[in-house]
């Protein structure tokens, strides 16, 4: 305490003892007025800080709003978007509908369309399939062709003469020669002019490569009836056997040579005339094609 307010409550005191105011009880009133200032300062800070605090929660506020209306704003556009995607879609959705029921009208809807495409694709495959089968068929033709005219040519001069022809049937090429060049009437043993023949065959047969050979013989519908040839097939196979026996003996490799009588049972001709009957009775060497050229080809008879 300073001079001052020592002297100020100096001076107090006497006026409180000059006006018969005992000392404790102005003391005690001091200290109340002390406390009520001390009070009231308490309250002035205590209204400082709170007015702080109303101002700094008032800017949180502030912010919040903005942050509200921002949120606000977004959702609102979000809303906007939806609104246009949807349109987009409903229009979407719609078209697709017009265009199934065009498709509907035509006949077409989409799953049979699908349907159909998957058919086309096994269309397109099994032509493809077909396609090289016929290229490969159409290879072993030109082969076979080709090795057609080699024989025709090589046997030109005995096609000429009368003594063999060289034709197709049933899809394979056939040297054709004739029983009255070869044998006698009811006879197994090669005549001269059928040795000769078959000699010059011989020497062809033996310049072609892998190739198997059949020899099968062939009757008219003339019956014979002997102790040796009781029916035309006894007659034809040992006429087409004593053929591959001079064939053997000529060069030819026995594994590649087989034969077989068919007797009157595989006519080229009508046997009811001696023209045709004469056709009938021939000796015919088959060239046995290769697994690659089983392909039907015209039959030229």
């Amino acid at each position: 305490m300073n001079k001052s307010n020592s002297l100020h409550m100096t001076v107090a005191a006497l006026a409180l003892a000059a006006c018969g105011i005992p000392q404790q009880k102005y003391d005690t009133a001091v200290r109340d007025a002390h406390d009520a200032n001390a009070a009231r300062q308490k309250c002035s800070s205590d209204v400082t800080r709170a007015l702080a605090e109303l101002a700094d929660q008032s800017a949180q506020l502030r912010d919040a709003k903005g942050v509200v209306a921002q949120q606000s704003k977004a959702l609102t556009d979000g809303q906007r978007d939806k609104q246009y995607m949807q349109a987009r879609l409903d229009g979407a959705t719609a078209e697709t509908a017009e265009l199934k029921k065009e498709l509907t009208r035509l006949g077409k809807n989409a799953d049979a369309l699908l349907a159909e495409k998957g058919s086309l694709s096994g269309a397109l495959a099994d032509a493809k399939t077909r396609l090289e089968e016929l290229r490969r068929a159409e290879s072993a033709a030109e082969v076979r062709a080709a090795l057609f005219r080699e024989l025709a040519l090589k046997f030109h001069r005995m096609i000429d003469s009368g003594q063999l022809s060289v034709v197709l049937r049933n899809g394979r090429m056939v040297i054709q020669l004739s029983n009255d060049v070869l044998f006698d009437s009811g006879q197994t043993v090669i005549k001269p002019d059928g040795r000769e023949a078959l000699t010059q065959v011989a020497t062809v047969l033996k310049s072609i490569p892998d190739r198997h050979f059949q020899v099968a013989g062939d009757t008219d519908n003339v019956p014979i009836q002997t102790a040796r040839f009781p029916s035309n097939w006894e007659l034809s196979t040992g006429r087409a056997v004593e053929v591959v026996r001079f064939l053997v003996a000529r060069g030819l490799s026995p594994e590649l040579l087989s034969a077989s009588g068919y007797g009157e049972f595989d006519p080229v001709a009508s046997n009811d005339n001696e023209s045709g009957r004469s056709k009938n009775r021939r000796i015919e060497i088959t060239l046995q094609p290769n697994i690659d050229e089983l392909v039907a080809v015209p039959d030229t008879r």
